[in-house]
Order: C-alpha cells, then structure tokens, then sequence
C-alpha cells in the first residue's frame, strides 16, 4: 500500500543548507523557484512545513486539499479549523485539531505516538507517551459517540493509533 504521507524534520541546518543550494545552483525546473520561495518561508519563521509533492499545481487544484471532511457523523473543516458532529460544534484546541486532522488524511494508516508527534508538533520528539495518549483520551471524549468503543481514532495495540478507514 502507498503512504498518503512521510514527515521528515528539517533543522535549520539543512533549511540554510538547502536554501544556499538552491541560490547558488537552480536546478532547470518549473518548481525550483516556489521551493526556494518555500525554503524561504521556512527560514524567516512564516511556516514551520511545507508539502512537497509530485501531483501538478493544475491537478492539486482538482484534489480539493482544503474543503471539508466529511466521515460519518464527523465534518473537518481544514480551513475553519472547525469540527462538527451530528451539526453541533465540537471545540478542539489547535493541537486536538492538528492531531485529529493528520489522522483523518491518513486514514487507515497506523502511526505511533512519536510519528504522530512529530507530524504535529515542529519541535523533536520527547520520550513520552503519555502526552499523545492524553491527546488522543481527550480527542475521543470530543468526537466519539461512546469513548470506550471508539469508532473514529482506533487503538493499534503495541504499535500506536489510526484514523478509521471503515467509517
């Protein structure tokens, strides 16, 4: 099966690293200049990501990357950072939401806490589980009809959490 997503950390170290390259030898690509621009972006603080990718700027447009999520009960709005369910308004702090938003793109893939954690936060990963498992307790609280069968976030016992792709 092919991953929606890998994330990879990227220290200032490689930013500069990159962004030196990419002054010094543009490639001869039509992508080249909105990378460096990106890498930019990056440097000065402005974004702490960036989404590389190979699908075309004329096929992203036809992916409708920002509209709503709708599964089952649940409606994600990326752009709104606003969930419902049933119609009712659930109120996620922006962690709940980055963590319930990367999930539920990558549905049916199995991540581990440090995997979801690095995917959400910028800073590297600290040893500790209890920190996801508290996020992913409280998120349940918020969007599960019954917390202690959850059928949206599922528990992948020994490895980590998925994004229900059953619903």
């Amino acid at each position: 099966m092919k991953k929606n997503i890998s994330v990879i950390s990227m220290d200032s170290v490689l930013q500069e690293w990159l962004l030196q390259k990419l002054i010094k030898e543009p490639p001869e690509s039509d992508s080249a200049k909105e990378l460096l621009s990106g890498i930019y972006d990056m440097v000065s603080g402005e974004v702490n990501s960036l989404l590389l990718s190979t699908v075309k700027n004329s096929e992203i447009a036809s992916l409708n990357l920002s509209d709503e999520m709708k599964i089952g009960e649940l409606v994600i709005n990326p752009k709104s950072r606003s969930v419902t369910r049933m119609g009712q308004a659930v109120s996620l702090t922006p962690k709940e939401f980055d963590i319930l938003y990367f999930l539920a793109e990558n549905r049916g893939e199995v991540f581990t806490k440090e995997q979801i954690y690095k995917a959400v936060w910028s800073e590297n990963y600290l040893l500790d589980d209890s920190n996801i498992m508290a996020f992913i307790r409280k998120l349940r609280k918020k969007i599960e009809p019954n917390p202690d069968e959850p059928k949206y976030i599922l528990t992948i016992w020994g490895i980590g959490y998925k994004f229900n792709d059953k619903v």
